[in-house]
């Protein structure tokens, strides 16, 4: 109890205190007043930085089977897959796709081929039945025909009209006997096409089975090269067991080339005009953060594009990797420094002692004295900015403003010098963007696969 009361009035006084700096922020502590910072000297370097992913430059895609539109399947499931990283063989198992449509189709087609075989059999007797009836008849007319012959020889000493009458009656019947013999020959070329045509309908049928037996034979499949099995990418997300592919969308999986490995990533619009083809980078893998690479932005998009997890749009940049690590893997994720542009033997200072209204100014120090000097500002980074004129190697400024700026002195720069550092900052800059210019010009054109979109079927080999 007595330490209680020992403590309880310190604990007041500190409150007391730490209540009055509470309700007066514009009170400042000494190092704050104070904190000030040398002005550097040196390599000055202008920095992109986006998160992009790792893809193989060149690719096997492994894709459904071909076929499957003019079967009319449009979409299929993948049933079984090997897991994603399976290194494999060429002609090595990798995935079976759904067959319940294609079976389907299978079993109508053969349901028509049973029922054009009834029909054909059928067909064979109505002809051999038809014809038998005709050949007959042919028969009976022949045996008719003969005994009005016989009629006609026995008439010739009887009068002139039974003559004529027994001739008219062989005329009828051989009359009949031509026109049913006709009929006999056209009935035959008749049932001849009729059998013909369906024929060439089972025939029809028996292929399309036949067709379907090979697609099936394809839904199993296979890798067309040794290589490791990496699920790829559709609209929907990642590719994999239970997943739907379509005729305009067939890719199973992929077998990347894990030497030549590239970063896709995305920079936003306002960062995108500092980005060029052939700029070096700087990458690390968040997998493996004390690895770094270094890489060369070899394709800049030219339309940027809106995606999830992003405030503005974005533009696709492609950056190629320079070194082959085996531990590098397609989706891992890397941090990519862009370097867009490196000044050499510059004065800089942080951004936060650089202040602006009309004009660019820091609070230097001069000789203990605090001053408000005049400053031509250049190129920035993240953290940094250059100085064109204003400042020396040499000098101090402060990060914060004195307690009353009304009282301290100003140091404007002459306006000629003025006018002399921004021309001189122009043809800098000139020589620059001519130099980039050259640079983006020997930089070699890549033609990279577009993995969200693919169409066709079988397996196709992406190169640049």
């Amino acid at each position: 109890m007595p330490r209680l009361k020992f403590l309880l009035p310190i604990l007041v006084i500190a409150l007391a205190v730490a209540g009055y700096f509470f309700y007066n922020p514009s009170i400042s502590s000494p190092e704050e007043i104070n904190l000030k910072t040398t002005v550097q000297k040196g390599e000055f370097v202008v920095r992109v930085t986006a998160t992009g992913e790792l893809k193989a430059k060149r690719s096997v895609k492994i894709q459904g089977p071909q076929g499957m539109r003019s079967a009319r399947i449009y979409q299929t499931n993948i049933t079984d897959m090997v897991p994603e990283g399976t290194v494999v063989q060429e002609g090595d198992y990798v995935a079976t796709l759904d067959k319940t449509e294609l079976d389907g189709k299978i079993k109508e087609a053969q349901t028509e081929v049973d029922k054009i075989e009834t029909q054909l059999e059928q067909a064979k007797i109505d002809t051999i039945i038809e014809l038998r009836g005709i050949r007959d008849d042919l028969i009976n007319l022949k045996f008719s025909k003969e005994e009005k012959k016989l009629q006609v020889e026995q008439s010739k000493y009887e009068p002139q009209m039974v003559i004529q009458q027994a001739e008219i009656d062989l005329q009828r019947t051989e009359r009949d006997y031509n026109q049913l013999l006709n009929k006999y020959s056209l009935t035959q070329e008749k049932s001849a096409a009729v059998i013909s045509e369906i024929i060439a309908s089972l025939k029809k049928e028996q292929i399309q089975i036949d067709r379907y037996s090979k697609l099936a034979a394809n839904f199993k499949i296979m890798a067309p090269k040794d290589g490791m099995v990496i699920y790829t990418r559709s609209w929907n997300g990642k590719v994999g067991p239970g997943s739907q592919i379509s005729t305009w969308n067939p890719v199973v999986a992929e077998l990347p080339d894990l030497s030549d490995m590239v970063s896709k990533t995305f920079v936003n619009e306002v960062d995108i005009s500092k980005v060029k083809k052939g700029q070096a980078v700087k990458l690390k893998v968040d997998a493996f953060p004390d690895n770094e690479y270094t890489g060369e932005v070899i394709k800049v998009a030219n339309i940027g594009e809106t995606l999830k997890n992003y405030d503005s749009k974005v533009f696709e940049v492609t950056v190629q990797v320079n070194e082959s690590d085996s531990i590098l893997r397609p989706a891992m994720t890397t941090s990519n420094e862009i370097v867009t542009t490196v000044y050499e033997n510059v004065v800089f200072i942080p951004l936060e002692a650089l202040y602006s209204d009309t004009l660019a100014y820091v609070y230097k120090d001069l000789a203990g004295k605090i001053i408000k000097q005049e400053v031509i500002a250049g190129a920035s980074n993240d953290n940094e900015i250059i100085i064109e004129h204003g400042l020396t190697d040499t000098d101090e400024i402060y990060f914060a403003p004195p307690e009353d700026v009304s009282k301290i002195d100003f140091n404007p720069i002459d306006p000629k010098i003025k006018k002399d550092i921004r021309d001189k900052i122009n043809e800098a800059r000139k020589l620059r963007q001519a130099q980039m210019l050259e640079k983006m010009n020997k930089a070699k054109d890549e033609e990279l696969s577009d993995d969200r979109s693919n169409s066709g079927g079988g397996s196709i080999i992406i190169m640049n």
